[in-house]
């Protein structure tokens, strides 16, 4: 089984040593943020729902000192080539663009919402993937935003950084992301799964604890090329939006799953649909939200008891309202979930967006190894690429090491 590409350590070792080689001192001090994985509520976030993701052991790492002349200069993994850049470069969203972009969006996020932001020397390790739907810009944001915190010794109470960080993300390199990605790296606890109402943005930390109940999170990187994301994510938000407006309602979120049948025949029944509308796909999206939001919320009381095992049906179902009603998901990432649930796995379900990513196999620990490597054989069976596997326990949200 590929796991991380090393232990928790070991990323922050490669963030220390490089800062060393390349500005010839050591960093003034080291900050991690942590990918994360959504457990259950699916593209509920955009409609005011719910959501209730983890973090994950997998981070990226920081390592960072100030610099006396008020620019940045940056050095990553990523690249071979560092980064500088001047205060003329957040002034006004996408002057860095790249993953460069990420960093200077923070800095001008900072400085937009009234912060003195420091100069300083960057270096950037990590170990989320990338392009897998497990937040690696998020936590690229999350670990440069506590570090510049720290070295400018600024006011920014940590819940507002989700916030902030996302504004990074949206306004300045341009990618329209929600508050759930940047609320689970910043907020997350270690053995716990962040319940997030995306309307209020009040959170509730549940306990989550894998070890304890002898379970893993197997996270299956599907290794499937994300398909036409960006226009089907916009048309499936359409959708969404057009359905709440129909139903007379602010958000979906707002469509109890006790008035569900009621609502989609008020959709069938009132709709004189315009050219080139299908009133049967937004049926089909609002039902899968409205679905999904109840999920969420029947997820969040099994925790609560501590009945962890019975939360896999939720995950399936969650799947198959995301195959059938959201239509988001890809023939690897379906033969994923499929082959992990014929192995041994109480629910498996995608996570992230769609169209590629990642899938959650929630299994028995030590049947992990078992469940890979049905996957494995599965993928080989269908000519797949092979995929990736992290066995993962919900770790803590970002931090200074």
């Amino acid at each position: 089984m590929t796991g991380p590409t090393g232990p928790a350590d070991d990323v922050a070792g490669r963030a220390a040593a490089a800062f060393t080689q390349r500005y010839g001192e050591r960093p003034a001090g080291l900050w991690a943020a942590p990918g994360r994985a959504n457990l259950i509520g699916e593209h509920t976030d955009y409609n005011d729902g719910f959501v209730l993701p983890f973090a994950l052991p997998l981070r990226t790492v920081v390592a960072a000192a100030p610099q006396a002349d008020g620019r940045w200069t940056v050095t990553s993994e990523l690249s071979d080539t560092p980064i500088e850049f001047g205060a003329d470069a957040i002034a006004e969203p996408g002057r860095v663009t790249g993953w460069g972009g990420y960093v200077a969006g923070v800095a001008w996020a900072l400085r937009d919402a009234g912060h003195q932001v420091p100069g300083a020397r960057l270096a950037i390790a990590s170990d989320v993937p990338i392009g897998s739907g497990l937040s690696s810009s998020a936590a690229l944001e999350a670990a440069v935003l506590a570090a510049l915190v720290d070295l400018g010794g600024l006011d920014l109470p940590t819940q507002r950084g989700p916030r902030l960080a996302q504004r990074a993300e949206n306004a300045y390199v341009g990618a329209p992301t929600g508050i759930m990605d940047q609320s689970a790296v910043i907020r997350c606890r270690a053995g716990h799964a962040l319940f997030l109402d995306c309307r209020t943005e009040a959170v509730e930390h549940i306990p989550f604890d894998l070890a304890a109940a002898g379970l893993a999170v197997l996270v299956v990187d599907s290794r499937a090329p994300h398909r036409h994301a960006d226009g089907e994510y916009a048309s499936r938000r359409a959708a969404c939006e057009r359905g709440a407006a129909l139903l007379g309602v602010p958000a979906l979120r707002d469509v109890p799953v006790t008035d569900l049948d009621a609502a989609l025949a008020r959709l069938i029944g009132s709709i004189e649909a315009p050219p080139g509308e299908d009133v049967e796909v937004v049926r089909r999206r609002v039902r899968h939200v409205v679905t999904e939001n109840q999920r969420v919320l029947d997820t969040v009381e099994l925790l609560r008891a501590g009945r962890l095992r019975d939360v896999g049906p939720l995950l399936t179902a969650s799947h198959a309202s995301m195959r059938d009603d959201f239509e988001i998901t890809v023939p690897e990432i379906d033969t994923a979930v499929e082959a992990a649930l014929a192995a041994g796995a109480y629910g498996a379900r995608m996570t992230g967006g769609g169209f590629g990513g990642c899938v959650l196999a929630l299994v028995d620990a030590e049947r992990a190894d078992a469940v890979a490597t049905a996957v494995t054989a599965a993928y080989a069976e269908r000519g797949y690429p092979a995929p990736g596997f992290h066995p993962v326990t919900p770790a803590p949200g970002a931090h200074r090491l």
